[in-house]
């Protein structure tokens, strides 16, 4: 993958670069067929989609996290960085009303799996410096930030918006079903989906 130094283009890359990543053929198997929520479930299922959804929005911008840190000094891991999203997200949540805890929990859940992808490529960009992206590829960290921190203040308003349905006892079976429908929707490839997974685990409250 080759990223241009144009912060415009890279953020317009960034927006799909999950719907443009090709599917492998494990995980086009697993969403060939997605399951239908009940009808009983599907007030809960409405929240619940577009959570799992805004992750793999999310998840897209972490290949361009990766691209401007390769070969600099910026880590992967950066826990002032970390804490000042999870502050942010925290505040949001008090001045929506919902739960600031329930919500940086799964905002640390969102933070791990964007490292889950920093870190395999980083991997594979060692392993095969040709598709690494060279110095005057590197997006702006800065910039990318700015669509990171949107994508943010959506998943934000749509945790406020479903307290009840990720406190349903079907919360966990929904997000199953929506994540299999988003991997299919979106096409992500294997390394996308291990890490949507993991960006998961904290969306029920139970």
């Amino acid at each position: 993958m080759r990223f241009t130094s144009s912060a415009g283009r890279l953020l317009a890359a960034g927006a799909v670069a999950v719907a443009l990543l090709a599917g492998s053929g494990a995980a086009a198997a697993a969403a060939a067929a997605p399951v239908q929520p009940s009808a009983v479930s599907a007030g809960s299922y409405a929240r619940l989609h577009p959570l799992v959804d805004l992750a793999a929005r999310r998840l897209a911008t972490a290949d361009l996290v990766a691209a401007a840190k390769y070969g600099t000094s910026s880590p992967i891991d950066d826990p002032a960085r970390e804490q000042q999203v999870l502050d942010d997200v925290a505040r949001q949540a008090r001045e929506l009303g919902a739960d600031p805890e329930a919500t940086v929990r799964i905002f640390r859940d969102q933070i791990e799996a964007s490292k889950v992808v920093q870190r395999e490529l980083h991997r594979r960009w060692d392993a095969d410096p040709s598709q690494a992206p060279g110095p005057d590829e590197r997006p702006d960290l800065a910039e990318v930030r700015k669509e990171i921190n949107r994508v943010n203040g959506e998943l934000v308003r749509g945790i406020a918006d479903s307290p009840a349905a990720r406190a349903a006892r079907s919360c966990r079976g929904l997000v199953t079903v929506a994540g299999v429908r988003v991997r299919h929707e979106r096409q992500l490839d294997l390394l996308h989906s291990v890490a949507l997974g993991r960006a998961l685990p904290s969306v029920c409250a139970g």
